[in-house]
């Protein structure tokens, strides 16, 4: 077991916690897709759409667990604290060129 994140997953939760839009968006890919318990979003805007409700905007506070590696996907089980989800949960990564191509949240 281990909680060290690769850069860009590392960039995505510190650009959460300290709640910089700008910062978070910038870990995702042009064209990167975010599945939130079966809802879908797409790209930059789909994407900055479920931060400012589900993420940032409800002053989540994401912290890593346990990661591990599946093939080319990184499992990070998370503890979540914020005015949204509380507990615990589950982000699978993809990424493509050292950005978050996909990241499905259950």
């Amino acid at each position: 077991m281990t909680t060290t994140l690769l850069p860009p997953i590392q960039q995505f939760f510190d650009a959460t916690n300290r709640g910089d839009s700008k910062g978070f968006l910038a870990t995702f890919t042009p064209d990167a897709s975010l599945t939130d318990w079966g809802r879908h979003f797409h790209g930059h805007d789909g994407i900055a759409s479920w931060n400012e409700t589900d993420n940032i905007g409800v002053q989540s506070h994401p912290e890593a667990t346990e990661v591990k590696q599946d093939g080319h996907r990184y499992v990070v089980t998370v503890q979540v604290a914020g005015k949204g989800f509380n507990g615990t949960g589950r982000m699978t990564f993809e990424l493509k060129n050292d950005l978050i191509s996909r990241l499905v949240i259950d």
